[in-house]
């Protein structure tokens, strides 16, 4: 063995000066395990330690101490261990003394097949190899750390567990791919965690938090904070069993929409948000005593403070601080999957938040995002939303990551894909890589929804990519909403100039596979609630909402209701607010919910009235031309079913003796109507039903006479509800 004193085992490697000013983007070459013939050579820095020494394991057994040689007031120290031999860092700091392994003792972790997989897109798992993950190596527990940022001079992970001091542990960069990883020994799940970031020019990027990580601090703070390994303990084996019956075109899918902050405050308080768990206790019975098949959440990836209803991500890995830990999403929605309910959430692939803690010119340049003015150039109040470069593939391969993690973490059965942000001179990207991420899940999760909303050129959203198209499983419709909104908005005396509005949806009902939603930015601030556009006093209004939502029941397509509509509030949405609750109760407002509950319990009920949603053949006009009693009728069709006759009276006149012709002879139940006295209406109806008569009309050889009720909808049927 050398002698402690031989001078030859201090020289110092070429680059220490860079490493102890903090700008080493070789770190390993100085520091760690050195061998020198017999003995290898250590070295760590530990500017603030006191002392540092080396436990040997010694060959026969036991552990023996040696004292590290302080190079000045470098915090650099050096000592030497037999070659081969197992050691480890006893530090004494100020408060105390941590024993701990040498972070620079451990090899590099990621393999040359996952580098080689982060940089063409495709790596299976890669939110498992990129980010922060709790793991052992070698029998001792810590954490590894992999980051993407190719242009760095230097990257360092930063935390309270080494003062935030960025010169303590900086990473080894994989040049190939520009990844920079370490594994920290001794750290573990809860700690808070950084980056910081050398830029090529040698400036200091505002600290970054993990573009992967799993879990974040409560806003305002923005540290990422490592997360538990591991599954979650699910019990919903039952549910995921039957997730592709329950999603198919052919089954009843009804999405009660929701702003998870904003649905409910603890005691009212608008500086309060429920928890998960409170949620999960709260929110699961709510929608299933209203007959949802769906809870769909709008974002709840962590997102700025202040300007973001979660519409433009910050972590595209981690549920939102906000409302607890990531394990209590996961109880979330495995409550949910306990009664029948599915989770379906907005993923946003196509912006980022210009916020100097996130993505946005991550390593000193515009890497996840197209080329734009630094960050710190401009006020990120702006709240300007960075435009993805899905040019890249490394960056398609992130986001496919993140639309995965939640889909097979989470057991999240859909994903709303929103691409209304999408900038019209990157459409092209935006297309091409939605193809491969529909491609991707159908390979992965293939009883997954996938849900356009927009933003893509031409048509076939729905249609397979094989065939040509985009591969979504349906597209969100708010353009029959709107027009049918924008209909009732009109005085029932001059509904019927614009009865033609209504008959052309049809035209479009089957062009995609749809979901028929009032969205909610059309239900937010300053827009008015869906109540308050509809004319009259405050009866003809709340008819007219359940005219609206009967309707939209009616027609062909899946059903959203964004939070709020199954009890007709009168004012609009305020994220920053609650919905009314106080309201709800209300006679006019509790009517239009017992309808909502109904009307959901009964698409569900009648084969007609879903199976046919997604085929021309579900559906077919009776009466598309009374525009002088502006009345529609039409039929919902399914072959193995009884049809479901729908009329709707637009108009506040009682509609007596109303012929409409149906296909088949026999007894026709009235299975709902919008003006019963339980929903608020007038309780005018015919009875329970009618019997057809034997005559030919509207090309059908028998007819109903019915009463039509002011300002309301029928449903008819050959069969009773549930038999």
């Amino acid at each position: 063995m050398p002698r402690s004193d031989d001078k030859t085992l201090y020289v110092l490697p070429d680059g220490t000066e860079a490493l102890l000013d903090g700008t080493c983007g070789e770190p390993f070459s100085i520091l760690g395990r050195h061998n020198a013939g017999a003995v290898d050579i250590v070295r760590v820095f530990y500017p603030d330690a006191r002392r540092v020494r080396l436990v040997i394991r010694r060959t026969q057994g036991g552990w023996a101490e040696r004292a590290m040689r302080r190079i000045d007031d470098t915090g650099l120290y050096v000592g030497y261990v037999p070659a081969g031999a197992s050691y480890r860092l006893r530090i004494t700091w100020a408060d105390g003394v941590e024993e701990t392994e040498d972070p620079y003792a451990f090899p590099a972790l990621l393999s040359e097949r996952e580098l080689e997989l982060f940089s063409s897109g495709r790596a299976t798992g890669l939110d498992r190899i990129m980010g922060a993950h709790p793991m052992q190596v070698d029998a001792v527990a810590g954490v590894r750390f992999a980051v993407w940022a190719p242009h760095a001079r230097r990257v360092s992970v930063i935390g309270d567990f080494n003062i935030w001091d960025g010169r303590r542990h900086p990473m080894r960069l994989r040049p190939d791919v520009g990844i920079w990883e370490i594994f920290i020994p001794g750290l573990g799940p809860g700690e808070r965690y950084k980056y910081e970031i050398l830029d090529a020019q040698g400036r200091i990027v505002p600290h970054k938090s993990d573009p992967f990580a799993r879990q974040a601090e409560i806003p305002p703070a923005t540290a990422s904070v490592i997360g538990t390994s591991g599954d979650l303990p699910w019990t919903d084996e039952v549910w995921m069993r039957d997730r592709a019956r329950r999603q198919a075109d052919n089954a009843p899918i009804t999405i009660y929409a929701l702003h998870a902050p904003s649905w409910r405050r603890p005691k009212g308080d608008p500086a309060l948000t429920m928890s998960w768990d409170e949620l999960a206790a709260a929110l699961v019975p709510h929608v299933q005593a209203a007959g949802f098949t769906h809870a769909g959440f709008l974002p709840v990836m962590e997102h700025p403070t202040g300007w973001s209803w979660g519409g433009v991500p910050l972590g595209l890995f981690c549920p939102s601080a906000r409302h607890g830990p990531p394990d209590g999403f996961g109880r979330l929605v495995d409550a949910c999957h306990g009664v029948g309910i599915g989770v379906i959430l907005d993923w946003i692939p196509d912006r980022l938040p210009p916020d100097l803690h996130g993505i946005a010119c991550f390593d000193g340049t515009a890497l996840y995002e197209h080329p734009h003015p630094r960050p710190h150039d401009r006020s990120a109040a702006e709240g300007t939303p960075l435009s993805c470069n899905l040019g890249r593939p490394e960056v398609r391969g992130f986001l496919i990551a993140s639309a995965l993690m939640w889909l097979e973490h989470y057991h999240v059965d859909g994903l709303r894909v929103d691409l209304r942000g999408c900038a019209a001179e990157h459409r092209d990207e935006i297309a091409a890589f939605m193809r491969e991420l529909n491609m991707a899940i159908a390979q992965r999760v293939p009883d997954a929804l996938v849900i356009a909303s927009g933003g893509l050129p031409g048509s076939g959203i729905t249609m397979p990519v094989e065939r040509g198209g985009y591969g979504f499983s349906f597209e969100w419709n708010r353009a029959t909403p709107c027009g049918l909104r924008t209909y009732l908005e009109h005085d029932p005396q001059w509904r019927g100039q614009h009865h033609g509005e209504i008959i052309a949806q049809s035209a479009q009902a089957f062009s995609e596979k749809y979901i028929l939603c009032h969205s909610h930015a059309e239900t937010a601030h300053a827009t008015p609630s869906l109540l308050s556009r509809f004319p009259g006093d405050a009866w003809r209004r709340h008819a007219t909402l359940r005219i609206y939502l009967s309707f939209l029941w009616a027609w062909p397509g899946k059903k959203l209701a964004f939070m709020g509509q199954e009890f007709a509030p009168d004012i609009a949405w305020n994220p920053d607010g609650q919905l009314p609750w106080e309201t709800a109760d209300l006679s006019l407002a509790a009517g239009t919910r017992r309808m909502a509950g109904d009307l959901n319990r009964l698409y569900r009920a009648c084969p007609a009235l879903h199976r046919g949603d997604c085929v021309p053949g579900g559906f077919a006009w009776v009466i598309a031309d009374d525009m002088t009693n502006s009345v529609f009728a039409w039929m919902r069709h399914d072959p193995d079913n009884a049809p479901v006759l729908i009329m709707c009276n637009m108009t506040p006149e009682v509609r007596h003796d109303y012929h409409v012709g149906v296909p088949h002879e026999g007894y026709w139940h009235e299975i709902f109507n919008s003006d019963a006295i339980a929903y608020g209406g007038s309780g005018v109806g015919n009875g329970g039903g009618v019997q057809s008569r034997p005559y030919a009309i509207h090309g059908h050889g028998h007819a109903c006479v019915l009463t039509l009720p002011p300002l309301g909808v029928l449903y008819l049927s050959m069969a009773r509800v549930g038999s």
